[in-house]
């Protein structure tokens, strides 16, 4: 069975930083390209990042670019988002996800950037 379960979310001011964290199992992890999606409130799931589990390239969505950077660890399972400057407009909950479309994702983790 695929579990993904993500934490590190919490409220910070806008300026500050968090570092998200996915825990996987289930699933041979080095072979999925992993990705972050998040949903603001009354808004749809937003693709912001992945990385390739072999070349370890990775992918921004430009809403991110220059202040997110993803990266994984692969012997232990596990995917990290650190998230610098943030913006109010970066409230949402942020999932780990398997796959681009967020469609096999976590329960998700709360990050509110409010000051």
């Amino acid at each position: 069975e695929v579990q993904l379960v993500e934490s590190g979310g919490g409220s910070v001011q806008p300026g500050g930083s968090l570092r998200l964290f996915c825990a996987a199992s289930g699933f041979n992890f080095r072979e999925y390209t992993m990705s972050w999606v998040r949903q603001a409130p009354g808004k749809g799931l937003e693709w912001i990042a992945a990385m390739n589990g072999v070349n370890e390239l990775t992918a921004y969505a430009d809403s991110v670019k220059g202040r997110f950077t993803i990266s994984r660890d692969n012997a232990k399972n596990k995917l990290h988002l650190q998230m610098n400057s943030l913006k109010p407009e970066d409230t949402a909950v942020y999932y780990c996800a398997k796959d681009q479309s967020g469609r096999t994702r976590g329960q998700g983790t709360q990050v509110t950037v409010s000051s």
